[in-house]
């Protein structure tokens, strides 16, 4: 997966959100704050998608991570031929194997909600496609590495959204974020190799923030010509996305991803 960041918003909304993007300014909180759910947070999906402009956000929503799932599928399902052993083959392909039943959940909810999977997905696949391609490791190590750090940062990001949602599609979001194996995993065997060559470090820290990078700069066309899910984010369908709350977010995915990198070994 990668980052669905609103773009298409104009004029100043649009700059401002760029700006939150690349701030790398301290959270004023460093986890979201717990609150009961109001407005579309406290509605079931029966009640939130009769609002057309919020229906269609979902729809958006579930089109990206599903796109985003059946990708993570096939780069683990790839990734797995430059493992160094059969036993590293066989966790990638659990980890693959795990992407794709939760793509099979998003596809199914689609249909359940009336809308033709596929359709969902298209606006989308030209933007992760990219981000793939200009992210393509070249090893294992780097392979790992993305998987951890660029999917992590798709997953704070989603879990953000998932808090405005309606009730049913909130469960339903969460429940396809669920770690897969990446994190312990990819922290394991990245230790491993620096604590083996410390000069590993570098050339990965090097590595996490072009992904970092490219993950930004990507995420800003995946809704380009979405209005519904970029009215979403700042505040125009879900309660609480202001622009100053856009701000907090990206405070704490910033904060989230340096912990992570922490935990790797590398420098952010």
């Amino acid at each position: 997966m990668v980052t669905v960041i609103g773009k298409g918003l104009g004029g100043a909304a649009e700059r401002a959100i760029v700006r939150l993007m690349t701030s790398s300014d301290k959270p004023e909180n460093a986890s979201a704050e717990a609150a009961e759910p109001t407005g579309v947070a406290a509605q079931d999906w029966a009640q939130a998608s009769a609002e057309p402009q919020y229906r269609a956000a979902v729809v958006d929503l579930l089109g990206a991570l599903a796109y985003g799932e059946l990708a993570a599928f096939e780069r683990l399902a790839e990734d797995a031929k430059l493992a160094p052993t059969l036993a590293d083959k066989a966790e990638l392909a659990k980890m693959a194997s795990a992407e794709f039943h939760h793509f099979e959940r998003l596809r199914d909810r689609l249909a359940e909600i009336g809308e033709e999977p596929t359709a969902a997905m298209d606006p989308f696949v030209a933007a992760l496609d990219g981000f793939h391609r200009q992210t393509a490791p070249s090893d294992w190590l780097e392979g790992l590495v993305k998987a951890y750090v660029g999917d992590s940062i798709a997953s704070d990001f989603y879990r953000e959204v998932a808090a405005r949602l309606d009730s049913d599609t909130r469960e339903l979001v969460l429940a396809v974020l669920d770690d897969t194996g990446h994190a312990e995993f990819a922290v394991e065997k990245v230790r491993a190799a620096i604590d083996a060559d410390p000069r590993m470090g570098g050339r990965l820290a090097l590595w996490a923030r072009r992904l970092m990078g490219e993950a930004l700069s990507q995420s800003q066309r995946v809704v380009a010509d979405r209005d519904a899910l970029s009215t979403m984010l700042v505040g125009g369908v879900a309660d609480g996305f202001d622009l100053a709350e856009v701000g907090r977010m990206f405070s704490r995915i910033t904060e989230a991803h340096t912990k992570r990198m922490a935990a790797l070994g590398l420098a952010a």
